[in-house]
């Protein structure tokens, strides 16, 4: 907003409520994908990709849109992460087979 908008502007009373529009849809379905969890963070990382935008003095849906974009990869790279990490480890649902098992399973 420049110094001779008001937070009353039309214009910019305009802007907000694109940008809570865009904001809501894509928090509510990152909520109805991955969980109340994903769409706090997905919250989080929307809102610093907005910070990171230069100027939004003259933003249209696709300004609004491209930090949407930022904010889903970051997500993405978030969904990537734990899956790798949860391939790592073993699953708490699989016990290790025994000694004698494992001495069975080599003889025969």
């Amino acid at each position: 907003m420049n110094k001779s908008e008001s937070s009353y502007s039309p214009v910019y009373a305009n802007r907000v409520t694109t940008a809570e529009r865009e904001l809501g849809a894509f928090i509510g379905a990152v909520a109805e994908l991955y969980g109340p969890e994903q769409a706090r963070l997905s919250a989080d990382d929307w809102l610093n990709e907005l910070a990171l935008v230069d100027s939004l003095t003259s933003s249209t849906s696709r300004d609004w849109r491209r930090v949407t974009v930022a904010a889903s990869a970051r997500l993405a790279n978030r969904l990537a992460a734990a899956s790798a990490e949860a391939s790592k480890t073993p699953s708490s649902n699989i016990s290790p087979l025994p000694d004698w098992c494992a001495g069975l399973m080599a003889a025969g």
